[in-house]
This record gives structure tokens, C-alpha cells and sequence, in this order.
């Protein structure tokens, strides 16, 4: 049976595949996306060139804050909530407030509309930013949570919002913690987005470390995929670790990035406010209750992003 689906962030780099997977499904989707200037609002509008001419498709422009959620949300079955403000560097500061509204308010008023109302499930996007710099490695969804950035805070208090709103309304809430997702669509400011496009100019690739943290890498596809089963499968008030395992060093994922694309000169200047060592996800809850499993191995993931990023720049649009 199909659902009709809610997806917040629909223009952005997840939001956008997770609709076209629910399209390719035969499921309904209404796409609800503010398209702000955290980065260029082309490359959204580009990111839902595919889904424009789909019959199944409609999208919002909107402020999750401010749009009329019976109008947007009649009928919907499913949540899959990726709006947020990202990015932990610019989470300090005066821009705080904007963190608030669009990562706990905006959360806070979609439970609140959808907790009496029927839903199969809400699922959402959280992130690898609540564990903070831990030394308890992997990560376990039942670790400690001290995040260290703010935009950390804010993901980790729509965490605490969706189990607040199981434990006491019953709501269906999964939240899904991602580790450092790529692929076709990144962002321009994440950091696989930037080298690429560094080495694809002929300008040198600047890393803020020494290169010796690591990340849990995880493709895009995975991320889909996780999302899918927990609208599936996933446990109510369920928090589930989303990784790739894939966890290497920046260098090494700079050495792969080298083979693909050819020579290039690195930089290093000093880490940033926020960014942790290390991360590194536990990912056999997740295994256990949706049967996840990540299936594309770096190298492949990359290859595949450095194509769609030679294209865009062969053809930009």
C-alpha cells in the first residue's frame, strides 16, 4: 500500500534523494523546503529538477515555523524529517538563533501537530554531532551525549523532543544519528564537496587538522536506505546509529580522492571551533532491528561523487 509521505528539507542533499526513492516507490510525497541562503538556493532548486515533472511529487516553499500544516500535511502517513539548519562551524554566535527556530522549534511544532494525529511513523535525521568528542569508540546509541558544537545541542534537543512525544503520547518516532553522509548532492561546505572541487580547479585542498581524525563515512544511498526501513521497520522512540563502515583517516580518504582525480597539493591549517577526533558508529542496533547494512564501500562512493562533481562542472548548471 502506498504511503503519502511528509519530507522537510526536500531540497537539500538528503531530503532530495529520499524523495525520489519514496517517488520511485509509488508513494505520494509532499516535499516542504524554505530553501534559505545557508548556501546557494540554486543548487537546491537544481537538487529537485528531477521531481518537478513528477505527477507524485508537490512541493512547499515554506518555513516549518509559519506554514499551514493541515493544509500541507492532509493525508500524510509518514514523516521523514530532514530540515534543519546544518553546519557546526557556523552554529556559534549570534547565528544560535537561527539553529533554534529551524533545528528544535520547527521539530517541537511538527510533534506537537502530528501526536493526535494517525501516523505510522516519524522519522528523524539526527546526527553523529550529539556524541561530542568522546573517546568511547564506537559509538553506541547508549553512550554518552555531550555535544561540541551548538549545532550539536540543537540536533541532540530534537532527539530528546521525539522521545519525549513516544514516551507520552505514543508517537512513532524513530531518530536516525547520521555519520558524515556524501555523495552526488553534498553540500558545497561539507568536506569530500570541497576537496573534489579544490582538485578539480587546480586549487590546493585545505584541511582543518592534521589529517589524523576520523570519520565514519557513509553514501548517500545508505542513508535512503536506512530511512526507508525504519518507516518500515523501525522500533517506536528507537534511536539508531546510520554509519557507512567505513571509518578512516582524512589522509587516507585524501589518498583515495588523489587516485581518482589525479595531483593535487593539501594545506593544513588549524581545527575549527566544534569539529571532534573521531567518530566511528556502532551500527549493530541497526542491523538488528531494520536489517541495515551499508553497502557501498568508500572508494565506490567516491568515484561516484567525483563523476557527478567532473559533470557539474562540465555542464554547470
Amino acid at each position: 500500500m502506498a504511503d503519502r509521505a511528509l519530507v522537510t528539507g526536500v531540497a537539500g542533499f538528503i531530503g532530495s534523494h529520499l524523495a525520489e526513492a519514496l517517488v520511485a516507490r509509488g508513494h505520494e510525497v509532499v516535499g516542504v523546503d524554505l530553501l534559505t541562503d545557508y548556501y546557494d538556493p540554486k543548487l537546491k532548486e537544481a537538487n529537485l529538477a528531477g521531481l518537478r515533472s513528477e505527477p507524485r511529487f508537490r512541493f512547499v516553499r515554506a518555513d516549518l515555523n509559519e506554514v499551514d500544516l493541515d493544509e500541507v500535511a492532509a493525508g500524510v502517513s509518514v514523516v521523514f524529517h530532514q530540515a534543519a539548519q546544518p553546519g557546526v562551524r557556523a552554529s556559534w554566535g549570534r547565528e544560535f538563533t537561527t539553529y533554534t527556530r529551524q533545528n528544535v522549534d520547527a521539530t517541537q511544532r511538527l510533534l506537537e501537530f502530528f501526536r493526535t494525529r494517525p501516523l505510522r511513523r516519524f522519522v528523524y535525521a539526527s546526527s553523529s554531532s550529539v556524541y561530542g568528542e568522546t573517546t568511547e569508540l564506537p559509538m553506541r546509541e547508549d553512550g554518552p551525549t555531550q555535544p561540541h558544537s551548538p549545532y550539536g545541542v540543537t540536533k541532540l534537543a530534537g532527539e530528546h523532543l521525539a522521545r519525549l512525544y513516544h514516551r507520552n503520547f505514543g508517537m512513532p518516532t524513530v531518530s536516525l544519528r547520521y555519520f558524515t553522509v556524501y555523495g552526488p548532492r553534498q553540500r558545497p561546505d561539507m568536506a569530500f564537496r570541497r576537496f573534489i572541487g579544490a582538485l578539480l580547479a587546480g586549487r590546493p585542498i585545505v584541511v582543518y587538522g592534521d589529517g589524523r581524525q576520523t570519520r565514519d563515512f557513509t553514501f548517500i544511498d545508505d542513508a535512503v536506505a536506512a530511512n526507508l526501513a525504519a518507516a518500515e521497520r523501525g522500533a517506536p522512540g528507537a534511536v539508531l546509529n546510520i554509519g557507512g563502515g567505513s571509518r578512516v583517516t582524512l589522509r587516507e580518504a585524501l589518498d583515495l580522492l588523489l587516485g581518482l582525480v589525479g595531483k593535487g597539493d593539501v594545506r593544513y591549517e588549524a581545527a575549527q571551533h566544534g569539529d571532534v577526533s573521531h567518530t566511528w558508529a556502532d551500527t549493530s542496533r541497526a542491523k538488528a532491528e531494520l536489517g541495515f547494512t551499508p553497502a557501498v564501500r568508500l572508494a565506490d562512493g567516491l568515484e561516484r561523487q567525483v563523476a557527478w562533481q567532473r559533470q557539474r562542472v562540465a555542464a554547470p548548471s
